[in-house]
C-alpha cells in the first residue's frame, strides 16, 4: 500500500511540476491545496530537497520550486526516498536486501520468486513514470470528464 508520504510528496511534486514558470511556492500554500498536514509536508519537503528534486528559497517570496524537469523526477526514486525498499519482502529487495530468517533456501523459495517478479514489474513501471507523466494525465482526466 502506498504511504501517505510517499502521497504527499507526489502531489507536492505535481503541484510544483506545475508551478514551473512561477515564483517558488510557500508551504502553506501546497499544504492547504493538497490538503496535506503542513508539519508533516516540511519533513517530506526537506526530505526531497536533500535529495536534490526541490530547490528552497528563504525570505520574501521564498518557497520552494522543482530543481529538476519534471520529466526527470521518477516515481521509484520518490518511493525510495520517502518509504525505503520497493519490494514486498526484504529477500527480494535490491536495494535494502535481507535474508529472511524463516528462509531455508532462498535459491529454492517459491515465494521470494514470486515477489522477485512483483518487483521486476513494479520497477518497470515506477521506473518509467515520471511526475511529468502525471500531470500528463491529471490533463488528460480533466479534458475528458
Amino acid at each position: 500500500m502506498l504511504s501517505k508520504k510517499t502521497k504527499y510528496a507526489i502531489k507536492a511534486l505535481v503541484v510544483l511540476g506545475k508551478n514551473t514558470d512561477k515564483p517558488p511556492m510557500q508551504i502553506s500554500k501546497i499544504a492547504e491545496e493538497e490538503r496535506i498536514p503542513k508539519k508533516f509536508l516540511e519533513q517530506i519537503l526537506l526530505d526531497l530537497r536533500n535529495a536534490g528534486f526541490l530547490y528552497s528559497k528563504k525570505g520574501a517570496g521564498g518557497g520552494y520550486s522543482l530543481n529538476k524537469d519534471p520529466k526527470e523526477i521518477f516515481l521509484v526514486s520518490i518511493m525510495r526516498i520517502t518509504d525505503g525498499p520497493i519490494a514486498m519482502v526484504p529477500c527480494a529487495s535490491i536495494n535494502f536486501y535481507h535474508k529472511c530468517e524463516e528462509c531455508k533456501q532462498e535459491t529454492t523459495c517459491g515465494i521470494r520468486d514470486v515477489f522477485i517478479e512483483v518487483r521486476d514489474a513494479t520497477l518497470k513501471i515506477l521506473s518509467e513514470t515520471s511526475i511529468a507523466d502525471i500531470i500528463n494525465r491529471e490533463t488528460t482526466l480533466i479534458t475528458n470528464n
